[in-house]
């Protein structure tokens, strides 16, 4: 490298997009010319992804995190991590990516019969080729056209699942017809077939979608008003064959519904155009995806079903937090699903060995440390301060002049703070800060000063980072949440940031943590551990997580570990400034978990509930109980040895995908402001919804937007239709 002074690069926060943007400006073929600190609030990195290790070394968790088979960029980073980390497996268990992340191919809904009743609709999704990240190999790049014409072959294999076998024979599976696969032959195919109506049989049903699959493949060659038509008479036909069964098998009304969803999706890429539209799935996303798809032919069952439903609560999708307003942007919607269910490579999704602290921040922790990255922790931004626009020279352009932050505590000698702890050989997050390490640390433990609360706003000092003597560029890389409070000058000065704060809404989310002492075959659950979304409010996601307990410290662990997630009623922004708010919204999530016990959970475990009603609390284990502590709390009373969280912080609050306002998100490579980029999966990064994926590649395109790495082209789904 030249004697030339590197640039200096503050990144504020510690959450996936901020490492995944220090990890790309810190590669070694940068030859060290980004000098990269990374200010964090509190003691530990994570963001919404945080965790830390509680009593008995309990993983204490912000929400239920998986990891999807098509999360390309966070798998590579996360694997070329492990790869530079080069752990030892006879001293750390979890050495390599592969011991990180487990394939987990069971997963189900919450399904409630017309007839009454809930019940589970599991399935296990098969493996596709590949790994996700997987170097040298590159992800298919997908077409609309691909993604209807995949959707039109899942509609033939599950219509070929309900054949009768009484009829003695299946129809002929072959795609279409022996000799037709030219566009002339498969026009004449289809006008024949619409002129004399013969779909009366399912062999000529599954003829006339084989059709349309290869009709997709070149539809520059065909009429759209005569596929249209011809898909509205293959969807009358599937629907007047399915009325009858779906009636009284829910086996079939639950495939039923995923046809007449997929036969929705095929028809509204045709009706609006998506194949040629230079916009894709963007163009669609002024409208819900439910709205979307019931104008174009989708059931109220199917519209209301489970498998929709569950695209709401993977992404807490419900405006305000409130299950009567369920609203996500149409063409995500249907990016996110596509992606999900077609381009996902091993698994569907991928479970973590440990918390995701452990897994993920931990790893890049210890290898950017290596990598001479400063980590400035107990750091809380206050603002992003422009430079007056009259000490502007000509021709210069707005930048950010300082960055001002509360001190919230010092460390002992001046030092940089040492955040992890040991678990048996595994470095890990604490779920509190190391108190000895901090200046009066006796006193801010006994004081209970709350670092990650937003409304504990105590400090032992302020600092104010002055542009060209201790930063050149500045990623903001904080929770959506956050952006009105941390960065009030650029609301009040630009237009865009201010349509953005007020258009790109948050939602708080409540989860909690469950160890018990009887497995889930003890508890009624007759399938294999899985994962499970739909399901009633107030908790409407559960998964099967025992097998973490091998990962905590138990004198005698835990025979089942289940983890609920969902979002949580909004309040007023008023409330919210109250000083007593994060208290009554603890106690709020307590009581909606001690509700939902009592209440909902016998639906997935009968035998979780007594021979006289309600919840079993004896089940429960206490991590610091013991037999020579006496006597134990009972009843409800034992829930408090549980975990819950309300995330209603600014920078927790999980940013949605609201229809109409995907357009409002300012990206990372926007220039309007010289030395500022932004990351967060509340940014436009090609992948607009809140997940680790997306975080990432925000990550990624803001160090693009600095150094020029990665090429664009490398950010997998971000050229995605």
């Amino acid at each position: 490298m030249s004697n030339e002074r590197p640039i200096d690069i503050a990144v504020i926060g510690g959450g996936c997009a901020g490492m995944a943007a220090a990890f790309e400006l810190t590669r070694p073929e940068h030859q060290g010319r980004y000098r990269v600190t990374v200010y964090q609030l509190g003691w530990r990195l994570g963001g919404k992804g945080a965790s830390g290790r509680g009593p008995a070394d309990r993983i204490q968790e912000h929400g239920l995190h998986l990891w999807m088979g098509f999360y390309e960029n966070a798998f590579r980073l996360i694997r070329e991590c492990y790869a530079e980390l080069q752990r030892d497996p006879a001293t750390c268990r979890i050495a390599d990516w592969r011991d990180a992340f487990v394939p987990d191919h069971f997963n189900g809904l919450a399904d409630w019969s017309p007839r009454g009743g809930w019940s589970p609709w599991t399935a296990r999704m098969p493996p596709f080729e590949g790994l996700p990240g997987d170097p040298g190999n590159e992800v298919p790049r997908w077409s609309i056209a691909d993604y209807l014409a995949r959707s039109l072959e899942l509609v033939r294999a599950l219509v070929m699942t309900v054949w009768e076998p009484a009829s003695g024979t299946a129809p002929d599976a072959q795609r279409v017809p022996a000799g037709v696969g030219t566009p002339e032959a498969v026009l004449e195919s289809m006008s024949s077939l619409l002129k004399y109506g013969q779909f009366a049989t399912l062999a000529a049903v599954l003829e006339a979608l084989g059709l349309m699959e290869v009709a997709l493949g070149t539809l520059r060659r065909y009429p759209e008003n005569l596929l249209l038509r011809f898909h509205d008479a293959v969807a009358a036909a599937l629907r007047e064959r399915f009325a009858k069964l779906i009636e009284t098998d829910d086996q079939l009304r639950r495939l039923w519904e995923i046809i007449d969803m997929m036969l929705a999706v095929v028809r509204g890429g045709l009706r609006f155009r998506l194949l040629t539209d230079p916009r894709g799935f963007d163009a669609i996303d002024d409208y819900d995806c439910r709205e979307w798809l019931r104008l174009n032919g989708a059931s109220e069952g199917t519209i209301n079903g489970a498998f929709v439903r569950a695209l709401y609560d993977l992404t807490f999708a419900y405006e305000d937090g409130d299950v009567k307003k369920p609203r996500v942007a149409a063409g995500q919607g249907l990016r996110g699903a596509f992606r999900a269910f077609f381009t996902y490579r091993g698994a569907f999704f991928w479970k973590m060995q440990s918390g995701m602290g452990d897994v993920v921040f931990a790893p890049f922790y210890e290898v950017l440390k290596r990598r001479g990255v400063r980590f400035a922790f107990f750091h809380r931004l206050e603002d992003v301060r422009l430079v007056a626009p009259e000490r502007l020279a000509p021709g210069e352009r707005p930048h950010v002049e300082a960055l001002e932050f509360d001190v919230q505590a010092e460390v002992v000698g001046g030092g940089e703070y040492q955040p992890l702890v040991d678990v048996r050989g595994l470095p890990c997050w604490p779920v509190a800060p190391d108190y000895r390490q901090l200046v009066e640390g006796e006193r801010l433990e006994r004081e209970g000063w709350q670092f990650e609360s937003h409304w504990d706003r105590r400090k032992v000092g302020t600092r104010t980072l002055r542009v060209g003597e201790d930063f050149d560029v500045a990623i903001l890389a904080v929770g959506g949440g956050a952006i009105p409070h941390v960065c009030k000058q650029l609301v009040e000065r630009d237009s865009r940031w201010r349509a953005m704060v007020e258009r790109v809404k948050t939602v708080p989310t409540q989860a909690f943590q469950l160890w018990m002492s009887a497995n889930m075959s003890e508890l009624g659950w007759t399938e294999p551990p899985i994962n499970v979304s739909g399901f009633v409010e107030p908790f409407d996601t559960w998964a099967d997580m025992s097998h973490l307990a091998s990962e905590e410290s138990w004198s005698q662990p835990p025979a089942a570990i289940a983890y609920f997630c969902n979002a949580l009623p909004d309040v007023p922004e008023e409330e919210r400034q109250r000083p007593a708010f994060p208290h009554e919204q603890h106690e709020r999530v307590r009581r909606n978990c001690v509700q939902f016990l009592e209440r909902d959970i016998v639906h997935l475990w009968p035998r979780a509930h007594g021979d006289s009603g309600g919840f079993r609390w004896d089940l429960l284990q206490d991590a610091r109980e013991s037999p020579e502590a006496g006597a134990s709390p009972q009843g409800e009373a034992r829930f408090s040895s549980q975990y819950w969280t309300a995330n209603v912080n600014p920078t927790d609050r999980y940013t949605l995908s609201l229809p109409g306002s995907l357009k409002f998100r300012l990206s990372p490579l926007d220039n309007t402001y010289d030395n500022l980029t932004v990351a967060g999966d509340w940014t436009d990064c090609g992948f607009n919804q809140g997940c680790v994926e997306a975080a990432v590649m925000s990550g990624r395109l803001a160090a693009h937007s600095i150094s020029g790495a990665p090429r664009l082209e490398e950010i997998v789904g971000f050229d995605h239709p």
